[in-house]
């Protein structure tokens, strides 16, 4: 049963985001996220407060059994090395993995797709994003890469179907004072480039998001529609 009061649904939302619900709690709390604005922006407080604890804690890097573990989980690993890394059981389920899913797991998908995305690569900052479905983790739908020169390339991982009637509208966000700015209409399964003058300053933390909206595009300077991906930028180069 979900809260209606809003500290109540709010804690409710974090212990989802910690992964603490269990059946069939969780489903109402993923589809109440996917259909309430204000319940997915909650999810996203308690999702950048958590990585912001995690990023306190001081940096390791992954053991080969962990990775080889991250490496079948994402379905990547042949099985007999699925088998060397069940030793790393405890790691997976840590709280401390939690920052490899929210920021590493954004490059490891992104090498994953895009292979060659940093060969050759400008001399700029380059960065990255995995978008997906608001309270989803590991379900990456889009994925944004910017390369050095600012240049951004968003690229399908899925291939939706949008009701008619609908159009699809890419934004994002680098200070809520500011609000959020569209970076135009998307047709759902196809990528798009956009170039740095129509992106701007790019930084880590940055949100993108893909949102549901009237036919041509919302009619405010804003979203009004449904959420349908949402990720954030994480640096993977800086020059």
């Amino acid at each position: 049963m979900i809260p209606e009061a809003i500290e109540p649904r709010r804690a409710l939302i974090g212990e989802y985001v910690l992964g603490l619900l269990e059946e069939p709690e969780a489903s109402e709390v993923r589809a109440l996220i996917a259909r309430d604005r204000e319940a997915a922006r909650m999810a996203l407080e308690w999702e950048q407060h958590l990585l912001e604890l995690a990023d306190e804690l001081p940096a390791q890097s992954p053991s080969l059994v962990l990775w080889e573990r991250v490496q079948q989980s994402l379905g990547w690993a042949p099985a007999a090395q699925a088998n060397a890394a069940e030793g790393a059981a405890g790691w997976w389920n840590s709280l401390g993995l939690w920052r490899l899913t929210s920021g590493a797991l954004a490059l490891l998908v992104l090498l994953s797709w895009l292979p060659g995305v940093l060969r050759d690569a400008p001399s700029g900052d380059s960065f990255t994003a995995v978008l997906q479905v608001p309270g989803e983790s590991a379900k990456p739908g889009w994925v944004v890469t910017v390369d050095g020169d600012g240049t951004l390339k968003l690229q399908s991982l899925v291939a939706d179907a949008i009701p008619a009637g609908r159009s699809v509208q890419f934004w994002t966000l680098i200070d809520p004072k500011d609000g959020p700015r569209s970076l135009g209409l998307i047709e759902p399964g196809k990528g798009v480039t956009l170039s740095a003058e129509q992106i701007g300053a790019v930084q880590a933390g940055q949100l993108f998001e893909l949102t549901l909206e009237p036919q041509g595009g919302s009619p405010l300077d804003r979203p009004t529609g449904p959420v349908l991906y949402i990720g954030r930028a994480v640096l993977i180069a800086s020059n």
